[in-house]
């Protein structure tokens, strides 16, 4: 599981400022269809992680994708080597190792307390991890109003981690949620250090290089654990559930969720993306009977109102401190697909 860096494409001050001006019918359809298929993430790894070691899961998850951007890893080092400096690296090792490997194996385990909602849907609370990242460590302006955001999100997060509000439980009521605001806050992290990096180097490298790096990490951990031998014992349905975790709400959905984003303003990509808890939040209750209490319903629709409120105000100018650099704005490649170079602004959003 990656960080989810929404880059959109806001309409040129002549053209007007109108809120859908610029979107096309099939831009917004695969926008929605890109987190869709992000939404048959919990399907396929609650029912690995009930029966697969974590480590095997994510090292696995890096693997696949790090070797079909084996091509992008090579050249990606080539540059980094010529342009990155220590701070660099540690920025590099930091955003493979914590935002790719560790946030993923939390997430995957938070899936092992058998509560697949309360992952799925805390890892909405990305973009206020970000945008208060990129305050203390790029110097971004925040919005005043991000408190309020702040605010919002956290009682929301509650609502949806606790089905009973006012009686939490034990440990294992509070672990899973734990587990997913960790990782999610290591993805909010990932989103800063990707854009701080993005300056020196094409998204698609920098992204197979974070791979690269998460797989290695990865690895010591399978290592360390000694759950690499789980995979002499996978049968052919799990091996096909790791496959298509790798490359559904993996590669595929990126491809053409940033394919859509290429004529889609903020505000309407952060629509579209409603469509990846819902999908999940269906999946879920067709696959594992997983339901939400009245309360956790309010605190996914406090939530998502939240976050669409946030997007939809920055993506109409308001000042929530994300300029991005020109050579990041996308370069020869479309952050993590290819695509061609335009002008544009970046709405931290949630997910991966």
């Amino acid at each position: 599981m990656t960080s989810r860096v929404v880059l959109t494409v806001p309409p040129a001050k002549s053209a007007g400022g109108g809120l859908w001006r610029r979107t096309t019918s099939g831009s917004f359809a695969l926008v929605a269809m890109g987190a869709a298929m992000w939404g048959t993430d919990p399907v396929l790894r609650q029912g690995l992680a009930l029966h697969i070691p974590a480590p095997a899961i994510v090292a696995f998850e890096q693997a696949l994708p790090t070797v079909i951007l084996a091509p992008l890893v090579w050249r990606g080092m080539h540059r980094a080597l010529a342009a990155f400096d220590w701070r660099d690296w540690l920025a590099l090792a930091v955003l493979g190792c914590g935002s790719s490997a560790l946030a993923t194996l939390l997430f995957t385990v938070a899936f092992t307390y058998g509560r697949p909602n309360t992952p799925v849907l805390l890892q909405q609370l990305q973009p206020l991890f970000a945008v208060a990242g990129a305050r203390l460590l790029l110097g971004e302006r925040l919005q005043r109003r991000y408190g309020l955001y702040l605010l919002g999100g956290l009682a929301g997060s509650y609502l949806i981690a606790f089905a009973h509000p006012l009686s939490l439980g034990g440990v294992d009521g509070w672990a899973p949620a734990l587990l997913a605001v960790s990782a999610a806050f290591l993805w909010g992290l990932g989103t800063v250090l990707g854009r701080h990096l993005g300056a020196k180097l094409p998204f698609a490298e920098l992204t197979a290089l974070r791979l690269a790096a998460g797989l290695v990490a990865a690895l010591v951990a399978l290592g360390v654990t000694g759950d690499g031998s789980a995979y002499g014992r996978l049968s052919a349905k799990a091996l096909l559930a790791l496959v298509l975790l790798a490359l559904v709400p993996g590669l595929l959905s990126l491809l053409v969720y940033y394919r859509g984003l290429r004529a889609t303003p903020a505000a309407a990509a952060t629509l579209g993306e409603l469509a990846f808890p819902f999908t999940a939040l269906f999946l879920d209750y067709l696959a594992f009977g997983a339901t939400l209490s009245p309360s956790q319903w309010v605190g996914l629709a406090l939530l998502v109102t939240t976050i669409t409120t946030m997007g939809t105000l920055r993506a109409n100018g308001t000042p929530t401190g994300v300029e991005v650099p020109a050579f990041e704005r996308i370069s020869s490649a479309d952050r993590r697909s290819s695509g061609k170079s335009v002008a544009g602004s970046v709405l931290i959003d949630g997910c991966r």
